[in-house]
């Protein structure tokens, strides 16, 4: 976790006798706000200036002796000035040099000369350098201490990241290349070429350009690499049924993994504000939501594997293989499935152009600064366009929600659409679907269609955020698993209906409720066919599978 920064006082004298005094007295003053540095080289001060800049270190004040063999401190002060313009800074000169101080007011806008020596410092030293930091202080705003991402808005590559940061619970400050002048003075401190882009910065001032999610997230802490060469169980997804799986499992004793591909809370924890979720009556966010069971999971001794993706499951006798991408295999007694579901692509022409560059498949809290005054457009009826297009109301100029359907009343919880309602700049258009997405480099217009009358009309927007369907995340499983014909895994006595299950399923008794075609192999959550699809029945499904984990590990 980022920490605060103390502000630097750097001192300088080739003198070591009094840069011991000077940095003496400064540090029993000023040493509970500011971070002392002392040194007799102005060359090497000036080196140092530069690390410190990089690694975003502030600069308060700085106090320099004027006559020094590497250069007179004037000279100092106005290459330091280039360096922290911001920065205070003070002339320490003897009697002789009194002209040459008054010059450096003007040349290098010096603001105080000091003579030597300064005894007794609280009357001398002290009263005038606390009025230069409380002036300093007045204008200073602390650099964001954390991790930076500069990169062009409409660059996908840079959505991806931000995106991923953000599921993962990571802060971070995005800083848009074109638009922001901190950000071009970072590139060109570090000599980065916007060819390189994007660049995500860390706190020790260390960067990786144009980086992969597997890079980001090893220097961001997340593990990709299972520790034990046998678990209890290992569950696959960390949505809301995941997570509650890995909470109940950990706390029950089992050896658990949690594996998850991209970032856990699945489409709940892209979610601004989960309302009917039990005993949070002013409602929580599915980024808290996630935070708070990773938490919990963890306490329990839960290991969390991300970002890792399950490729195929192979079958050993009574114990299981996870394939993982990366070509590791992890072994278990157990699997539960709980992948979830993930938005359906917008069938409309020219839409895959401009992915991550103005069209987003959910990511309203991710995307949802830079859409201020301007023109959003949300596609879906469901909770999560909704709660969606709530949050985006508070930054967008306007916000229209589309929908094939003529109201909202069929697909969307009773307390949202009154909340939707009562916006003023959120509206709904019924009987309407996008058919053409057009922009020079990003999204700038859209062609819509009334279904009913087959009419198109463009209209001007900035940003175009998709909500619709629920495919399950199957495909990755092949034909080894029973699953209906829209994909969602089949489980429990449903299986008795396939007319392949009993080729399949050779045990001595029927499949538990959330038991697949597989003996303990479980599905949970909005992946498996007859979900509820809320957040409350996804993780009641996870607690439940922990029941029958259990039932069947007594078997073998």
């Amino acid at each position: 976790m980022a920490t605060d920064k103390k502000p630097i006082i750097l001192s300088l004298d080739d003198d070591p006798q009094v840069l011991k005094s000077l940095r003496r007295d400064l540090r029993n003053v000023f040493k509970d706000i500011y971070r002392v540095i002392s040194t007799e080289s102005a060359n090497d001060a000036l080196d140092s200036l530069v690390e410190l800049k990089k690694k975003g270190e502030t600069v308060a004040l700085f106090l320099s002796d004027q006559r020094m063999p590497e250069m007179l401190g004037v000279n100092f002060l106005e290459r330091a000035k280039k360096i922290f313009p911001e920065a205070k800074r003070v002339l320490l000169t003897a009697y002789s040099d009194t002209d040459a101080a008054i010059k450096a007011i003007n040349d290098v806008q010096l603001d105080y000369y000091l003579t030597k020596p300064w005894d007794p410092p609280e009357e001398k030293l002290f009263p005038v350098l606390n009025d230069l930091l409380f002036d300093w202080q007045s204008a200073y705003t602390p650099d964001f201490q954390g991790i930076k991402v500069i990169g062009y808005q409409y660059a996908p590559k840079s959505h991806v990241i931000k995106d991923f940061l953000a599921g993962n619970l990571r802060p971070y400050l995005w800083m848009d290349v074109e638009n922001n002048e901190q950000a071009k003075d970072l590139l060109q401190l570090h000599q980065i070429e916007w060819k390189d882009l994007p660049v995500v910065f860390f706190e020790d001032g260390s960067f990786l350009t144009n980086p992969t999610i597997q890079a980001v997230a090893g220097r961001v802490g997340l593990n990709p690499q299972a520790k034990s060469d046998m678990y209890d169980v290992v569950i696959i997804g960390a949505g809301p049924a995941g997570l509650a799986a890995s909470v109940y499992g950990g706390s029950e004793g089992l050896k658990t993994l949690l594996i998850e591909k991209h970032a856990p809370g699945g489409q709940a924890g892209t979610s601004s504000r989960i309302e009917n979720y039990l005993g949070f009556p002013s409602g929580l966010s599915g980024a808290e939501l996630t935070r708070r069971a990773l938490t919990q999971a963890s306490r329990f001794g839960v290991e969390f594997l991300s970002p890792q993706e399950v490729v195929s499951i192979e079958l050993e006798g009574n114990y299981k293989r996870i394939n993982l991408g990366d070509g590791a295999v992890v072994n278990t007694k157990s699997i539960i499935i709980s992948t979830g579901v993930d938005y359906r692509k917008l069938q409309a022409e020219d839409v895959d152009n401009f992915t991550g560059a103005g069209v987003y498949y959910g990511a309203a809290t991710t995307e949802a600064a830079s859409c201020k005054d301007k023109l959003i457009y949300v596609v879906g009826g469901g909770n999560s366009a909704g709660q969606g297009a709530v949050y985006l109301s508070q930054f967008a100029e306007k916000v229209t929600i589309l929908i094939r359907k003529p109201d909202l009343t069929s697909s969307m919880s009773s307390y949202l659409i009154d909340q939707i309602a009562a916006i003023e700049n959120i509206e709904v258009k019924g009987y309407h679907e996008v058919i053409k997405v057009t922009g020079d480099g990003h999204l700038q217009a859209l062609v819509l269609e009334h279904i009913i009358d087959h009419s198109t009309y463009a209209v001007p927007a900035d940003g175009l955020f998709i909500f619709i369907g629920a495919k399950p995340v199957t495909k990755w499983l092949g034909n080894s698993i029973i699953c209906d014909d829209k994909g969602f895994i089949e489980t429990g006595t449903n299986l008795l209906t396939y007319q392949n299950f009993k080729t399949i399923w050779k045990h001595h008794r029927s499949p538990f409720l959330l038991e697949t075609c597989i003996p303990g192999i479980f599905a949970a959550g909005d992946v498996r066919a007859g979900a509820m699809n809320r957040v409350a029945s996804a993780v009641g499904e996870g607690a439940t599978a922990i029941k029958f984990v259990h039932e069947y590990l007594a078997e073998i």
